[in-house]
């Protein structure tokens, strides 16, 4: 071996070790794949995270759509009380509620929903910050329609880092639980392209937020869409997926 030939060699093993070096020394999970945790784009979800299942949603109350239609206010000062959780359950179902199985038809995830949808596609996640529901731990929870139940996906409550990252708004914090709307917009694009994005899942959103604010004056409680938020940061609270782009908050509480 000449010269060259050495020294070209001595050359790739130190570059060799080098990057050895570096990658042993990344901090590793238990399953031996390196720590993702502090990435805005990975979710670390519970493996077997713990599953609710809630309380069957009535479809019939004391307070006509007229009532709530007329009295439908935004309210951004919550008492300190918790919900039960029958109040919560009536809020996801009225939110993203199944309300017609569709088993032949997957793109729907379940079946027809309370809020219409272009397509059928429904393309939101939709998730709840609980502090404080009765007989449910404070975390995060992700809702399943299909079976009408929750699962947790963090394990703890994020409410003050939540109102930290929409700007400070207090009411996140304060309010027992937070609906957290995200869309996957290739849901819609794949069939609709981009005015699937651009147009469609908004209206969708429209939709069912509606619905919350209705269900929530029929319940004797009240809920404020919040918008003004930094993305990346609730897409770090939340530990949202990389293809999940978070649109709303919508604390809901007893109102002052």
């Amino acid at each position: 071996m000449n010269t060259k030939h050495k020294i070209a060699l001595a050359l790739f093993s130190m570059i060799f070790l080098a990057a050895c070096g570096q990658a042993t020394n990344q901090p590793e999970a238990e399953n031996g794949t390196p720590d993702k945790q502090h990435s805005a784009t990975f979710a670390p979800q519970l493996e077997q995270g713990e599953i609710i299942h809630l309380p069957q949603p009535r479809t019939d109350g004391a307070v006509s759509v007229e009532k709530a239609l007329n009295n439908r206010r935004s309210h951004r000062h919550f008492q300190d009380r918790e919900l039960s959780q029958d109040k919560l359950s009536q809020m996801l179902w009225a939110a993203y509620g199944i309300t017609q199985p569709t088993p032949n038809r997957p793109a729907s995830r379940g079946g027809l929903r309370t809020a219409p949808s272009a397509g059928a596609l429904y393309p939101f996640e939709l998730y709840v910050a609980v502090g404080k529901v009765a007989g449910i731990e404070p975390g995060v929870y992700r809702y399943i329609a299909d079976g009408h139940k929750m699962v947790k996906v963090i394990d703890e409550d994020v409410r003050a880092a939540l109102s930290a990252a929409a700007l400070g708004q207090k009411m996140v914090e304060d309010a027992p639980a937070s609906l957290i709307y995200t869309a996957i917009y290739s849901r819609m694009t794949e069939r609709y392209g981009e005015r699937g994005r651009e147009r469609y899942v908004y209206i969708d959103l429209g939709h069912s937020a509606q619905n919350v604010y209705l269900q929530a004056e029929a319940s004797g409680l009240g809920t404020c869409a919040v918008g003004a938020f930094t993305d990346d940061a609730v897409t770090e609270v939340m530990r949202l997926p990389q293809e999940e782009a978070p649109l709303y908050i919508m604390p809901i509480g007893y109102i002052n």
